[in-house]
């Protein structure tokens, strides 16, 4: 019961800190989730890949529907509601506290600045985020400190696939295209892969 209870509160925890300093939308989140996977091995890197998937294929916010599969995942109901709480609180603090202050301040050029420093932020951790679940997908485990990339055919060949299903996912001709069907098209390319 003791564990329960300490769990309940590192989840609170942990998720406020994540929404606290998760600056950029719910991939940004990514890596502080990894990293309590990591701490308290709530979680591996092929789960926090499907939670990933999950979160962006059903309704809502990224952060939001991936704090809840953790939360409900560690500590059941209450951990997903709790670590929903914790993941939001942040912002509404936030809100609640500066919401007069930048509609007073918002032209001031040191707000402007501020808002300006956290873009490259926000940038380097959905792009990181981004890197490292493109590892996972593909199977390469890389220390990102001593990066090292060794792969067998079948991983070089997936990398190759992706690489050609970004391409057109991107390419302008295919924008009219609706995004279920690259979400369809992925899910199914990535059950192929896994065989």
């Amino acid at each position: 019961m003791l564990m329960y209870l300490r769990n309940l509160l590192l989840l609170f925890l942990e998720f406020f800190k994540t929404g606290l300093f998760a600056v950029g939308g719910g991939l940004a989140t990514v890596p502080f989730i990894r990293d309590m996977g990591a701490a308290y091995g709530w979680i591996t890197e092929a789960e926090l890949a499907n939670i990933i998937a999950i979160a962006e294929s059903t309704p809502g916010p990224i952060g939001v529907n991936a704090a809840t599969y953790v939360g409900y995942h560690v500590a059941g109901i209450p951990g997903g509601i709790l670590a929903t709480i914790g993941l939001v609180t942040p912002s509404v603090i936030i809100i609640v506290l500066i919401a007069k202050a930048i509609k007073k301040y918002y032209n001031s050029y040191l707000v402007q600045s501020l808002f300006k420093a956290l873009r490259p932020a926000a940038i380097g951790l959905i792009t990181a985020a981004g890197f490292s679940l493109l590892l996972v997908a593909i199977g390469v485990k890389a220390n990102f400190l001593q990066f090292r990339f060794s792969a067998d055919r079948l991983t070089l060949l997936k990398l190759g696939i992706y690489g050609v299903f970004l391409f057109f996912a991107f390419f302008k001709k295919t924008a009219k295209i609706h995004p279920l069907f690259f979400i369809l098209a992925g899910g199914a390319l990535g059950a192929i892969l896994s065989l």
